[in-house]
């Protein structure tokens, strides 16, 4: 039998570049190797955006285009909407249980993002509990392997720690403890060479945009500030336009000479702006034209099957918990 793999995202908005390189490109490589599921994580993604969820909720089927635009087979692989499968919510309530409130105080991940979101007193219990949660995503599957960063790694740690205390506990074997599969990729600089590719920041080229908004964003980019005139020498290192030729263009050789031209001096920052623009044209426009293909009613259909599948992969799962615990009352 293939190993089970869970991945997913927030639905906040659409995919970009970061996470084309970071996790799709893998994810499309997986699923002819592994038993993968892909969540839309609509639930983890409210813990921040209660108060708007239209935010999350519009962004559900744009998610699962990008997905089915770059190559995400729904016949390989089980795409489903994280809130359609309530047995994660059950799960996650039986978890809680074994966490205590230091324990949750002291897991980094959590820290950093509270302080990234400026809560302070104001912590939402549900945004504070969703590593507990993320525990259920992935043992509800019995996944395996979970690809993640390095930030990650306390998500896994606590993930098997619930795992063990379980199964210690109710006597059982019924839970799985999954292993980090990390991500080789670095992690995609914003085009403002300040901070990673995010959606929130709004810095970042969407696998969605329009070949206009691409080039628009390709000449905002951050270059060398020093590098005024074209026989100047200029900085590579910092450059945000290398940065995305070196995760990008092909032609690793083409690159080197590139910078070390550019280094030299002679060469322009539109010259390299052109080459990019070029480059990611190419990328992006089959993916692009995967996405235009792709009726809402096509996207229901993959969604509806997957969220099906995945919620009776959960129901044997919960039923195994159930019976650990002791509550399966009425089943014979």
């Amino acid at each position: 039998m293939k190993s089970i793999i869970l991945t997913g995202d927030r639905p906040s908005g659409c995919l970009h570049l970061g996470h084309y390189v970071g996790s799709l490109q893998n994810r499309v490589l997986l699923q002819d190797d592994y038993e993968q599921y892909v969540m839309i994580a609509d639930v983890q993604a409210l813990t921040d955006n209660f108060e708007h969820p239209q935010k999350i909720t519009q962004n559900v089927y744009e998610v699962a285009k990008d997905y089915l635009s770059v190559g995400i087979d729904p016949d390989k692989t089980t795409i489903l909407i994280q809130s359609q499968i309530p047995q994660i919510a059950e799960l996650a309530i039986y978890y809680l249980n074994l966490v205590s409130l230091a324990r949750l105080e002291r897991n980094p991940t959590v820290k950093t993002e509270i302080t990234q979101k400026g809560y302070d007193e104001s912590i939402p219990a549900g945004f504070f509990c969703y590593p507990v949660h993320q525990a259920a995503d992935i043992t509800i599957f019995g996944a395996q392997l979970v690809p993640v960063g390095e930030d990650q790694l306390p998500m896994i740690e606590q993930t098997n720690e619930i795992v063990r205390k379980f199964n210690r506990i109710y006597n059982t074997e019924c839970l799985t403890e999954c292993q980090a599969y990390l991500s080789k990729s670095s992690r995609l600089v914003g085009i403002d060479g300040k901070a990673k590719a995010s959606k929130s920041l709004g810095n970042a080229i969407f696998l969605s945009d329009s070949k206009e908004e691409i080039k628009r964003k390709i000449f905002q980019m951050y270059t060398d500030p020093d590098h005024i005139k074209v026989s100047d020498p200029g900085k590579v290192e910092g450059n945000v336009v290398f940065a995305y030729l070196d995760a990008f263009c092909l032609d690793k050789e083409k690159v080197q000479d590139l910078k070390s031209h550019y280094q030299k001096g002679g060469l322009g920052d539109v010259t390299i702006k052109n080459i990019l623009n070029e480059t990611l044209q190419n990328l992006l426009e089959p993916i692009s034209q995967k996405r235009q293909e792709l009726s809402d009613d096509y996207v229901h259909d993959v969604l509806l099957a997957g969220s099906k599948k995945a919620y009776a992969k959960a129901q044997k799962t919960i039923e195994y918990v159930r019976d650990a615990i002791g509550i399966n009352y009425f089943s014979r």
